[in-house]
């Protein structure tokens, strides 16, 4: 690794549910408060898209409570809402030059992560040479069908969060969503955990992946993506396959 580590920001392509008329996109403080905390950090960041170019926005991330000072600062920003025009394409991504790879949410991206062979391409590389692979809600869609070399799913067997049937409920939108990328993940032979409390900050950590459980999730999630490619060593109980939620981020912020 660099001395200045570089991380890969994957976001979607996808303006709208398979009804056109059903807007989506992009979850922006989910990419807004891992970039904010990686660039505290000193990491270099690169966007990337399944297709290159122009993500959307999700027109309901730009509400309250998740429209906060992070997510307005990018969106009055046009040198920032710039980067989201022009994202480079996974086809054009090196792995090799990359620590880790973090895949953002927002409901656009079940319907072009998954499938991508770039992005799978990309994931496995920096997973199997002990690169970090990391996603905070929705994003977690693009570990679905990554298989590592030996053909195995590289989520199998592996402790997973990510945004829950019982959210998809709360939020009105099981009725329209692709599939239950919960119940998918546990197929793919994944322990998905997640917090009882829906919306409420909530991370795992298994080796080299790490995941986050909802929007409220992203900043926990990127710092430890900050800590595990920083190599700082860990608590007991924040040992790799150990949930982690609201004492492990004090403790882990004051680390680092």
């Amino acid at each position: 690794m660099s001395s200045k580590s570089r991380i890969l920001i994957v976001v979607t392509n996808v303006s709208h549910f398979s009804d056109p008329s059903e807007p989506t996109g992009l979850w922006l403080s989910e990419l807004t408060h891992a970039w904010d905390v990686f660039k505290e950090h000193g990491a270099e960041m690169t966007i990337i898209s399944p297709r290159g170019g122009r993500c959307p926005l999700d027109p309901r991330s730009l509400k309250f409570p998740t429209y906060d000072k992070s997510a307005k600062a990018w969106h009055t920003n046009p040198e920032l809402m710039g980067l989201l025009e022009t994202t480079a394409h996974a086809q054009s991504i090196n792995p090799d030059n990359y620590d880790a790879i973090y895949f953002t949410g927002g409901h656009g991206v079940m319907f072009d992560f998954r499938e991508s062979e770039d992005l799978q391409r990309i994931t496995r590389e920096i997973f199997e040479r002990g690169g970090i692979v990391s996603s905070v809600c929705h994003g977690y869609c693009g570990l679905l069908d990554t298989k590592l070399h030996d053909g195995s799913y590289l989520i199998s067997g592996r402790k997973v969060t990510g945004f829950s049937w019982a959210e998809e409920r709360l939020a009105g939108v099981s009725g329209v969503v692709p599939y239950n990328v919960e119940e998918d993940t546990k197929k793919r032979g994944a322990q998905y955990k997640k917090r009882w409390l829906p919306f409420m900050s909530y991370t795992v950590v298994d080796r080299n992946l790490i995941t986050g459980q909802n929007p409220g999730s992203a900043r926990e999630t990127a710092l430890k993506v900050v800590t595990a490619i920083r190599g700082v060593p860990k608590r007991p109980e924040q040992n790799p396959g150990v949930d982690s939620t609201d004492k492990d981020l004090k403790d882990l912020e004051a680390k680092i």
